[in-house]
């Protein structure tokens, strides 16, 4: 894919367009081009104000940041999930704000071998914005390479003309229908927390320990080698078929809140696996409705 020649932030040269994966290279090359726009997403769920303090602190050249609890997620009801999808139309005016366009490039990235880089990018394809990719290594991967970071906000400039929401409803699946495929070979959910918390362990997060009944595991962080980058294609197609993928439209992606789910998703796309789907909202929601049944160990 390629786009027209322009210099205004959101117009871009004819060049390729970064759809999953980009390495720390490339984002160097580009730091100063306007129509790529770098996203900082680091976060800890049990300290969400240190995402903001470590951007504070340090960041790639010219990244903006976003906030998992006020830019990538909605408002919550106590029976959507703790992280639920945000207004399509919100989250595309939090990107115009900080200059993505119809053909702009956008990089997230979060601390390295994490789920909120996955986030954002999961997002900005569901509006219908092909062109957003992670960071392979995130922000530890860009400081090993030795590359310059910047404690300066970079100066806002909203994109020239407003970001059209073209909504993918085939990349995502609701709780109902998630519930009647229970039981049957019509779904796949790939559970994408931690071994021990899908087997009903150390629950820390939710009040209701367990997992969906039918759900195989698939820990979110099997999918980077040891420098928290991603793993091969190769590799990833080898991984996923053994936890029982054949078809992926088959594949059902949840976790506890919809968001390290992103990151099993986005792995899947890289290895040439498109077309899965993601619960959004995932464990946190599911034992929201008590008549909704749980498995364990």
């Amino acid at each position: 894919m390629t786009g027209r020649r322009g210099t205004r932030r959101g117009l871009r040269s004819e060049q390729a367009v970064y759809s999953t994966i980009v390495d720390p290279q490339t984002v160097l090359a580009h730091l100063a081009d306007p129509t790529w726009v770098v996203i900082d997403c680091r976060n800890d769920l049990f300290h969400p104000e240190s995402g903001a303090q470590a951007y504070e602190r340090a960041h790639l050249p010219g990244a903006f940041h976003a906030s998992l609890e006020e830019d990538l997620s909605g408002v919550k009801t106590g029976r959507n999930g703790r992280h639920p999808m945000p207004d399509p139309a919100a989250f595309a005016r939090f990107l115009n704000e900080i200059g993505v366009g119809e053909q702009t490039q956008i990089v997230a990235y979060d601390a390295g071998g994490d789920a909120y880089a996955a986030r954002l990018w999961f997002l900005a394809h569901w509006i219908g914005h092909a062109a957003a990719a992670v960071l392979d290594g995130g922000f530890s991967g860009w400081t090993a390479a030795g590359y310059a970071t910047t404690s300066e906000p970079p100066a806002r400039q909203p994109a020239s003309e407003a970001r059209t929401v073209r909504l993918r409803h085939e990349s995502t699946i609701g709780v109902e229908d998630v519930l009647a495929g229970l039981g049957s070979a019509r779904h796949l959910v790939l559970d994408a927390r931690s071994p021990d918390r899908f087997a009903g362990q150390n629950e820390t997060l939710d009040p209701v320990a367990g997992h969906i009944p039918g759900a195989v595991n698939r820990f979110s962080k099997e999918n980077y080698d040891e420098r928290g980058r991603m793993k091969s294609p190769e590799r990833l197609r080898a991984e996923f078929a053994a936890a029982g993928v054949t078809t992926p439209e088959q594949v059902v992606h949840q976790c506890g809140s919809g968001v390290s789910a992103c990151v099993n998703l986005l792995a899947m796309s890289y290895a040439g696996m498109a077309g899965s789907r993601l619960y959004p909202g995932s464990w946190s929601e599911w034992i929201a409705d008590p008549s909704r049944p749980v498995a364990g160990g």
